[in-house]
């Protein structure tokens, strides 16, 4: 149980925000190494003559490994706390990324994906716990959402610099790799040197302490899978990532090749379309958490705000159902930027539902629960997209799902949280 204080009126202090600014680092570097083989599925299908089943499989133990990690991982990052728990996630991952450079085969390139995945698992529980650890409930779909966007930044960022490093300065894929591995290390030694808790921080005021804790002083109490795998407020955050995970999978494998596929872009033609699509994303990113934080801040509850945020960006996906009947690429990609948009806003009230439900010990449990069930929506989802691409060579099923899934998901979730009321676990 925790005792709850009397909330506050203004902000005060800053330092928190630097802490966000960490976490957009952490995540844009994610997403570059995470995007990288889209990027170069054109140059290695044609160097290592894969199939669209073989690329699917490549992703599907990516997928594989972040299921089972992501559950560890929130487990970890309860015991350990946020500081060491995504010191941990960087350091695994980012040995997995750079040993792609070394893969040959299918195979060898599952196995690098793998670790790859293990590490990555890491980077929302760990992401969502210091920003459970750092803000008060009313700004943490906003923090998360800024965070969040990092992973936008880093789509964009990955076709910029494997131009730079391919067609510029002419070096090969496999040193794209070992390079772009430099951006986790020096993230670690910045994250190592400057995460702290607020109460052990210097530079926050006591101010900004109290603004941090006007919720309540969490209880150390340690909660693990079993007290919570029975509540129905766990499976709306599982199930709502089960439903939408595979679709950003989607987006993030497959866009690429999509548009060389239907538009006949290459390396070189493709960044700005891409990029394009991601920026949108960011907006999406950081007006979905900023809309539902205003809504709070203007006095409507948690359940009111989150879930009116929510379905106006399911609203916004419907549209990618005629993304393939678009003839022009711009016109694909405003479509694709809107579904792109409408689910990381989506996905960032989504994330906010175990620090809004749960106490902040159960909360990397529950995300590691969710996203393991996301991961495995998304393993199904490379499998299914393969299959339907090689049998069919058409996008349009896909398109569909995409299209549908979030309202689908915000059925499940008002089903099963109508009220949105905090768990309270003895």
């Amino acid at each position: 149980m925790t005792a709850t204080a009397a909330p506050l009126s203004k902000p005060a202090g800053r330092y928190r925000w630097v802490i966000v600014a960490l976490l957009f680092a952490a995540c844009t570097i994610n997403y570059i190494d995470r995007q990288m083989i889209a990027v170069l599925k054109p140059t290695l299908t044609k160097e290592l003559g894969w199939s669209e089943s073989d690329y699917g499989n490549v992703v599907f133990f990516f997928q594989l490994a972040y299921a089972v990690s992501y559950l560890a991982f929130g487990k970890i990052v309860d015991a350990l706390g946020a500081r060491l728990g995504y010191a941990i996630a960087v350091v695994v991952w980012t040995i997995g990324h750079m040993a792609h450079g070394a893969a040959g085969s299918a195979i060898q390139f599952s196995l690098a994906r793998a670790g790859l995945g293990i590490g990555e698992a890491g980077n929302f529980p760990a992401g969502v716990k210091a920003v459970t650890e750092w803000f008060p409930q009313k700004e943490r779909a906003y923090a998360t959402g800024l965070f969040n966007a990092g992973s936008n930044i880093g789509a964009i960022l990955t076709p910029l610099l494997l131009a730079l490093i391919i067609d510029y300065w002419g070096l090969s894929w496999r040193a794209a790799f070992y390079i772009t591995g430099i951006f986790g290390v020096a993230w670690l030694i910045a994250w190592w040197t400057i995460y702290r808790p607020p109460a052990e921080k210097p530079q926050v005021s006591a101010e900004e302490r109290a603004w941090i804790a006007q919720d309540g002083v969490p209880s150390g109490q340690r909660i693990g899978l079993k007290a919570v795998i029975g509540r129905r407020e766990t499976w709306a955050y599982a199930l709502g990532k089960f439903l939408i995970d595979p679709i950003w999978w989607f987006f993030l494998f497959w866009l690429p090749g999509y548009l060389g596929d239907r538009y006949g872009l290459d390396l070189k033609t493709f960044a700005l379309p891409v990029a394009a699509i991601y920026l949108i994303s960011d907006v999406g990113s950081i007006a979905g958490g900023w809309m539902s934080s205003r809504l709070i801040a203007a006095g409507r509850s948690v359940n009111f705000a989150r879930k009116v945020t929510m379905l106006l960006c399911a609203l916004l996906i419907l549209p990618i159902w005629f993304a393939q009947d678009v003839s022009s690429v711009w016109g694909a990609v405003l479509l694709i930027g809107l579904a792109t948009a409408g689910h990381q806003a989506f996905s960032c009230n989504l994330y906010t539902l175990p620090s809004d439900l749960f106490p902040q010990s159960a909360v990397g449990t529950v995300i590691g629960f969710g996203g393991t069930l996301g991961a495995i929506g998304g393993m199904f989802m490379a499998k299914f997209t393969g299959y339907i691409l090689d049998t069919t060579h058409s996008y349009a099923l896909i398109f569909a799902i995409a299209a549908s899934a979030y309202l689908v998901a915000l059925l499940v979730i008002h089903l099963l949280t109508p009220k949105f009321e905090p768990v309270r676990i003895d």
